[in-house]
């Protein structure tokens, strides 16, 4: 975009101290503030959104072009500062000459306030990327320390158990983890050929078969790293995606759809088909069958443990309680431990990748590809058909389905349609954007830690470093500084989210202790109370300015917890699960990009009949909605209203959690007068 003032200035990307980014021109100091962004900066967004209404009737036309169609925009004063403001009438974005902001600042004290960081780089600029090979950490030292610290651990509460219950001996115990592991291990790659046969559509591809460039390129890689040329299959689903199993890097399977073929370049697909038989060559598939053995039998004995009826005098009952809640807490452990251990070996894979194809900047443009791909694919037919899919077997993928639609979202190109196999939508710029999220807020890490797959920018992250390695120039090259820590936002949200069940938790705990009813009357309360606040927090309805996609996306400071109140207008044009035909979530788009609406009630039930008899008459409409804009990671807007053919329909989840909050509070209260009245 071009500065208004300027002319032939162009306007770059800088960031806030606010966490929102913002079009300036380094000339003028002139700020361009799209749809609705005028909002974040201000503390009391109803008077600044009166003030705007209420003297855009009055404005007059003014000499000022809008950076965003070239056209007049019109000007007008704002009433409590006398600020003269440019307003462009199609986008409804607002022009700030330089020095305004500031007046602004001055004129709003305490309520609205601005503030740029220009040592923020923008995209036209760019700084060496350092050629030094970033380490990644020993897989051999991760995998066995990581596999011998799982085992240590559930063989030392296995032998617990058995000495304090007296329900089974210990060598029983490690005798039957032994040959369950074995029992898993032997079967689980038969199980996987024999469903993704008859379930999932697939078929084997016999060297001859294969693409010349593809069969050529595996033959070269076993050849080279010792190992049999593994057994391809191939699904016939439209879902880009590829994964790999087996029990031994020779006799492993590599499993790509139909769709992966169709959307990537040859030499992207070498690049992923390189990243499974990197999985192979790790012996990943039997190394994370063992690591995931262990959660699922602590699960199991601690299943097991509070199973256990209490039969008159029954010494043990309170030693089995303690391991229960001892071999529960170390399931959650064990269970974050083998999902890091993924994450390292995804690490891993990707370096083998980009080694053997001698390019890392295939991977990353094959791993935007199929973002697009995951998110835009729409299919046909019932949800019974969708379910035998690719998208059945995507955990084992190259991609996290979740992170892939998340990146697709955030790096969509504006003004294009939404469709997967168009490469133009490769916007390098978008995908800088959808990166700072996934860098710099600590959600992103919070979420990751859920995951099977490191975040989609730590992955391009490493893939350019690696084509730095090797003197190429990384396809992507991240190279903004933070404005600022994002952690005291992340904390007021953490406490605001956990707030409310930690109070209830621990005045529980103290009456039993003290066998106060009283004090259990204020625990109900203080967890009604304290939902109220954080639904204040978290659902502000104060105001819900209109507002578009773009300017949405551009917000770092946002969460599942912390949401920005909107307004959008724009066109349903899918199912927020495609193909799925009760699928009550839907994809909008607008004139800046596309957006994912979360249409929630009270009852699965009552959505389920939603989706299933009103969906499908909704795609391809004009709709207005209201909601909350959040990012957890998937960007999305969750729905107060909507409005399509003049008919709005409501969500009742918020009228339903503020009602939970207020009984609970009153039968707080209740328990609270009524253990006063009888003591």
């Amino acid at each position: 975009m071009d500065c208004p003032v300027c002319k032939n200035e162009k306007l770059h990307v800088v960031l806030t101290r606010q966490g929102v980014e913002v079009d300036a021109c380094h000339h003028c100091n002139g700020v361009w503030l799209d749809k609705g962004e005028i909002y974040y900066f201000s503390k009391n967004v109803s008077k600044i959104h009166q003030e705007i209404t209420t003297k855009y009737p009055k404005a007059h036309q003014g000499k000022k072009l809008s950076p965003k169609n070239k056209q007049p925009m019109i000007e007008f004063a704002l009433e409590s500062s006398g600020i003269s403001i440019d307003y462009c009438l199609e986008s409804n974005g607002i022009w700030l000459d330089g020095g305004e902001i500031e007046k602004l600042n001055d004129a709003y004290k305490g309520k609205w306030g601005l503030k740029l960081d220009r040592s923020v780089q923008n995209f036209e600029e760019t700084t060496p990327v350092n050629s030094g090979l970033l380490s990644l950490p020993n897989l051999f030292i991760r995998s066995t320390s990581v596999l011998v610290g799982l085992y240590a651990l559930l063989t030392l509460l296995l032998i617990v158990t058995a000495e304090a219950t007296n329900i089974i001996a210990p060598s029983s115990v490690l005798f039957l983890a032994i040959v369950i592991a074995l029992i898993q291990f032997a079967a689980s790659p038969f199980i996987l050929d024999f469903s993704l046969r008859f379930m999932f559509r697939m078929k084997w591809v016999e060297p001859d078969q294969q693409p010349a460039y593809l069969r050529n390129f595996i033959k070269n890689i076993c050849t080279k790293h010792g190992i049999k040329v593994p057994y391809l299959g191939i699904i016939e689903d439209g879902a880009p995606n590829a994964f790999t199993y087996g029990h031994t890097p020779n006799n492993a399977r590599v499993v790509i759809s139909q769709g992966l073929l169709d959307l990537l370049e040859p030499k992207e697909v070498e690049a992923v088909v390189a990243h499974e038989i990197g999985h192979a060559k790790h012996w990943d598939m039997a190394l994370m069958t063992i690591a995931q053995l262990v959660p699922l039998l602590l699960y199991y004995i601690y299943r097991y443990l509070i199973s256990i009826k209490i039969k008159g005098k029954d010494e043990t009952a309170t030693a089995r309680l303690l391991i229960a809640i001892g071999a529960y807490i170390l399931y959650i452990i064990s269970e974050y431990l083998v999902l890091w251990f993924s994450r390292i070996r995804e690490y891993h894979a990707d370096r083998f990748a980009g080694n053997e194809t001698k390019n890392p900047n295939l991977l990353t443009t094959a791993l935007i590809k199929i973002a697009y791909g995951l998110a835009g694919q729409e299919k046909e037919g019932s949800a019974n058909e969708r379910k035998t899919g690719f998208d059945a077997v995507s955990a084992m993928g190259i991609f996290d389905s979740g992170a892939a639609q998340a990146l697709a979202i955030t790096s969509y190109s504006s003004g294009q349609d939404y469709n997967a196999d168009d490469s133009s939508l490769l916007n390098k710029k978008m995908a800088i954007e959808a990166m700072k999220w996934d860098l710099w807020n600590p959600w992103a890490r919070y979420y990751e830690l859920s995951s099977t797959h490191p975040l989609t920018a730590n992955r391009i992250q490493y893939l350019s470093n690696q084509a730095a390695s090797m003197g190429l120039t990384p396809y992507i090259m991240f190279n903004l500084k933070k404005p600022e820590s994002y952690w005291d936002e992340f904390l007021v949200d953490l406490l605001v989210y956990l707030g409310p069940n930690i109070a209830l938790i621990l005045c529980i705990l103290g009456a039993i202790f003290t066998n106060s009813q009283a004090l259990f009357g204020i625990a109900i309360a203080s967890f009604g109370v304290l939902s109220l606040l954080a639904m204040r927090f978290s659902y502000n309805s104060e105001l819900f300015p209109r507002m578009n996609i773009e300017s949405l996306l551009r917000k770092v400071k946002v969460s599942g917890i912390r949401p920005v109140p909107c307004t959008l207008k724009g066109t349903i044009i899918g199912k927020g699960v495609p193909g799925l035909l009760w699928s009550e979530d839907f994809v909008i788009k607008d004139k800046t990009g596309i957006m994912f609406l979360d249409y929630r009630q009270p009852w699965r039930i009552w959505e389920f009949f939603f989706g299933l008899l009103r969906g499908e008459s909704l795609q391809n409409k004009e709709v207005v909605l209201q909601g909350w804009y959040r990012r957890s990671p998937m960007p999305f807007v969750e729905l107060k209203s909507f409005t399509v053919d003049g008919k709005t329909r409501t969500s009742y989840v918020y009228h339903i959690k503020m009602a939970t909050s207020i009984i609970a509070i009153v039968f707080g209260i209740y328990f609270v007068l009524t253990s006063l009245i009888l003591d």
